[in-house]
């Protein structure tokens, strides 16, 4: 399958759901990273480079908030685009990452495959969530 060149790093903890997201945006002719928490997801967001970042919030070892906290504090990761994958649609857990700069927030019940690979694909186009 051609690829489209663009990197796409997945930090989600949850090992059938990393697993379907990343064979759906593969499918999409993305080259696609995984992490299993979010120290290893810190670490590889900074050697990878990925376009985007699709990043759970709750984690094992440093929570998703850790790692946006981190990422926008570092002058080689903040301008790169984060979709958050969450458990919580609750507003105030929204605000909190939205104030800290990311590219949209979708709620993991919600989660259809198709939904979530068309959304990446507006991100990388550089369209808005």
């Amino acid at each position: 399958m051609e690829t489209t060149g663009k990197r796409v790093l997945l930090v989600e903890d949850d090992r059938f759901l990393r697993r379907a997201c990343e064979a759906s945006l593969r499918q999409r002719g993305l080259a696609v990273t995984t992490a299993a928490d979010g120290e290893e997801g810190l670490r590889l967001a900074r050697s990878e480079q990925p376009d985007l970042i699709l990043l759970d919030m709750l984690m094992p070892k440093l929570s998703g908030l850790e790692v946006l906290r981190a990422l926008r504090g570092d002058e080689a990761t903040r301008a790169v685009k984060i979709l958050i994958l969450s458990n919580s649609s609750r507003e105030q857990d929204i605000a909190e990452v939205s104030n800290l700069g990311i590219s949209g927030y979708f709620v993991k019940s919600n989660l259809s495959l198709q939904e979530l690979g068309e959304l990446v694909g507006r991100l990388l186009a550089g369209q808005s969530a």
